[in-house]
Order: structure tokens, then sequence, then C-alpha cells
């Protein structure tokens, strides 16, 4: 036996169980039989399929979408290790789920007092979620609940970042109190939102943490989801799934969307078009008005973003929806959503650039549209958190390109050796939040203590590498094609 009382040195593949841990050959990875490397991966469930025995693993320290199904030669049973028990109780999301998948074996006996779960389908997740929903707003009216206490916490940093603020003041004239790098949010204080049809994803249903399709074909491509969504159940367990991109319904063959294809009345998403330049068009949907495209789009951007689950109330959201237009039609290339209002003033709820139109600048184009739709409200905005990895990723890229891009173009006044500019005027000209401005200038180390006073310095490295990148960047939002006018949905009563 290993050093470890977790660990066993184990043969026969009957003691692989659901929550263990054991070294896997990732796909596209390098054969641990011949190289001696693998990577560790935790089971999540087991399944018999025409006389196979699979396994849903994900792979420790990676991102949920690389999970997958793979075959028992894809593991290295040479040494696994068995979740303890007396930790059970305090699992961190990556544990086993309780629930299996219909025809699936579960090798370990259910805890006592568990009720058999419901069938695995749309309604049943959505029933459970919405179950959720009402726990959650009978916790915010009971004033005494712990959620007091993580708003409390929020209040407190909010009142520190605005006294970092207010101290910044004229970055070149002014002597400024230290400055104190601003902290990720715990995940205790990192409290989104509970209303509405995006909120946080919950381990409470574990099996939404196993992908239930494997293909799904829109428009000209086909895409492998990441992720779990609530489709219907009959037509999860086909190969494909075919999407029409244009009114986002579902059929469960080719030939079913061909016929579907001569009927639907639509080329272009529903809803008003408020921007056009060359072939790219955003559409403004209201999820009252446009409800059953709201939900298929909630269903599609689900298969592709692990950090929000699906509600079916999309009254209080507004959708913007980037197309490309060609002959054929306007063929969705990712969307945005935003609540009608936001106590917090975020300006997006939930935004995604579908795979095959990433890395190709669309990414930073959405967010660029939903910060021009905030200098046309006259206000500024932010993203609401948490993030997924990827869009955190754009945003802070897009944060940097475009603070950087104002402070290069800065010219001094006259009478003035050098520029002067205040974390409030880049918050006007940009409309992005100043926790987000702060944050910025700080995670590029541009801010600078000298003789008793803040001040920005911009190397030359720094100047040339963004001019590199900006070159890159052909496609821009251009304002003067924007038609649109912002509602005050305070006027308007119920949406």
């Amino acid at each position: 036996m290993s050093e470890d009382s977790n660990s066993a040195i184990l043969d026969p593949i009957s003691n692989v169980t659901e929550g263990c841990r054991l070294p896997v050959l990732m796909s596209n990875g390098e054969d641990w039989r011949k190289s001696g490397h693998s990577t560790l991966a935790e089971v999540i469930s087991i399944k018999d399929l025409e006389n196979k025995r699979l396994f849903y693993v994900h792979y420790i320290d990676y991102n949920k979408r690389l999970d997958e199904w793979v075959e028992e030669d894809r593991l290295d049973l040479r040494k696994i290790q068995y979740p303890r028990r007396d930790l059970a109780s305090s699992t961190t999301g990556l544990n086993t789920p309780k629930k299996t998948l219909t025809g699936a074996t579960n090798s370990r006996p259910s805890s006592p007092g568990l009720t058999t779960p419901d069938p695995i389908t749309g309604p049943s997740v959505l029933a459970a979620l919405q179950q959720k929903q009402q726990k959650i707003k009978k916790r915010k009216l009971d004033p005494n609940e712990e959620d007091d206490g993580r708003r409390a916490s929020i209040g407190s940093l909010g009142g520190s970042i605005g006294s970092s603020i207010g101290s910044l003041g004229e970055i070149e004239i002014a002597p400024l109190t230290p400055l104190t790098p601003l902290t990720p949010l715990t995940p205790q204080q990192n409290v989104p939102r509970q209303t509405g049809s995006l909120a946080t994803h919950s381990d409470d249903h574990a099996i939404t943490r196993i992908k239930n399709m494997k293909m799904i074909e829109l428009g000209k491509y086909r895409i492998k989801p990441w992720y779990f969504s609530p489709y219907p159940q009959e037509i999860t367990s086909l190969d494909c799934i075919y999407i029409c991109e244009f009114c986002l319904k579902y059929r469960k063959s080719r030939k079913c969307l061909e016929r579907h294809l001569h009927k639907c009345p639509f080329k272009h998403p529903p809803g008003n078009e408020i921007y056009r330049k060359g072939s790219v068009s955003f559409f403004e949907l209201d999820g009252r008005k446009n409800k059953l495209y709201a939900q298929n789009l909630c269903l599609l951007a689900k298969l592709f973003l692990d950090h929000k689950t699906l509600y079916y109330d999309t009254d209080p959201f507004l959708f913007y929806v980037m197309t490309e237009c060609d002959m054929r039609g306007y063929h969705i290339v990712g969307y945005f959503s935003k609540e009608k209002e936001s106590s917090e003033d975020y300006n997006v709820a939930c935004i995604l650039t579908l795979p095959p139109y990433q890395r190709k600048g669309y990414g930073k184009l959405l967010i660029e549209f939903s910060y021009e739709l905030s200098k046309f409200e006259g206000k500024t905005g932010s993203p609401e958190k948490p993030l997924s990895d990827l869009g955190l990723l754009s945003y802070r890229s897009y944060w940097k390109q475009t603070i950087l891009e104002i402070l290069i173009a800065l010219k001094p006044q006259e009478g003035q050796e050098k520029p002067q500019l205040t974390i409030n005027e880049i918050c006007e000209q940009t409309s992005i939040k100043k926790e987000d401005v702060i944050s910025t200038l700080t995670n590029l180390e541009l801010i600078n203590y000298y003789r008793g006073q803040y001040i920005l310095t911009l190397n030359k490295e720094l100047v040339e590498s963004h001019r590199k990148v900006m070159e890159k960047r052909k496609v821009r939002i251009d304002s003067k094609y924007l038609h649109w006018t912002p509602k005050d949905w305070a006027k308007r009563g119920k949406w």
C-alpha cells in the first residue's frame, strides 16, 4: 500500500467508482503508457453502453468544457484515490454527484434519507431551479438572513473603493494617499443578483455538470457543445440537433430542418435593427415581446456558458444579437443581454460569442457595443459578475486597450508641462465604471507614487505593443451608424 491512506494500487476496472480520482489520458494528449505522464481526473459518472463501460471525467484544474466520456483504456488503474468520507459534507463541487444517467451503474450505496431523483429532463431541471428561486426570494424578505451580512461586506468594500477613487483626483498634481490595489471579490462577496433569467450555476443539481448533447448544427457549422443545457430529453440523446439559425428553433433531423426552413418567415432575428455597418448588424429584442426567441437563445447560449443557469423568465431583459449578413440572410455571431432596470448599473448580464466566430475580434465588438449603449444613456456600466474565464480575459483586454488608447492620445494643455487627466474623465469618455478603471491601471502597474503624488507612467514597450494590437483590430463600432434611443423603463410600468 502507498503512504496515502486514500490511495490504493488497484487493477480491476470494477474498483473505479464515482468520486474517485485517477490519471486519465486526455483527448489529443500524450499517451501515459509511452510518456509516463497523464492528467489527474475525477470520475463524475459511470454508465454501460453497448457492452462497454464509459466514465465521465473532469480533469482537475481544467475548465469543465474539457470534461468527456472515456473508455477504460484511457484510465491509468495503477493508482486510484478514493474520496474521504469525512470530507463528504464539505465538498467544493468537484466531488461525485449523487445522480447518474439512465443506464448508469453506481457502485457506492446511496446515503440514508436520500430520495430517488426525478428523471433527467429539461422541465425537471427547470422546476428545481424555480423552487430554488422562490427560496431565494423568501430569504430576501427576511432582514435577519446572512445575505444582509454579505451585502454589508459589499457595501464596505464599495466605500473603500470610493475613498480610493476620491483620493486619486488630478493624478499629475495632487498629493494622494496610498492607493490599495483592488483585490478580487471573495465568493461570498461576489454575490450576483438573483432575479431574472440568468443567475449563478447551482451544484445542487449535479446532473447539470454532465454534457447532455453530442453535437449541434447551426447554419453551415457543426459545433460540439461545452456544457449542459436543458433541451428536451427526447432530442438530447440524438447524435446531432439541428437548429434554425434565424429563429433558433431546434429539430431532430436535417430533413425536419429543411421543411422548417421552407416555412420559417425569418431571415434575421426578430426585433429592431439598431446598427449596421458593412456586414455587421445588431438587433435589439425585448424579452417580453420576443419571448420564444429569447428562450431559445438562452438554451443555445447555455451550451457554451457554464457559470450561468437558465430560467424561463426573460421579461426583465433586453437582448442584443450581433449578426453577419450575406445573400442568404443575417447569421447570428453572438449576443449579450442586459436588464431593463439594473440597480447595480450592470450594462451586460450575459455575453457570448459563438465558437465558430471566436478569436476574430467579435467578442471585443460586443463589449464595445455595450459600452456605446451606455454612452448614449449617459452613464457608466460594468458587466455582471461572475464572468466566465473567457469573458474575463476579453473584458480585461478591452479595458486595457480602451484606457491606453486615451492615455496615449492625451496632449498637454497650454501652460502645462505634462498632460493631466482624472479618473472621472476616463470614465466619462469610456463609460467604464470607476472600479474597473482603477483595477485596470493597477494591473498594468501604470500608477506610481512620486514626490508625494500619484502619476501614470507609460513605457515605450507598452506603447509599442498597444500599437501592434490596435493595428490588428480592424472592426470597430462607429457611433454614427447606431440609431437608438434609450428608454426609461422605470416610467413604463410593467415593461
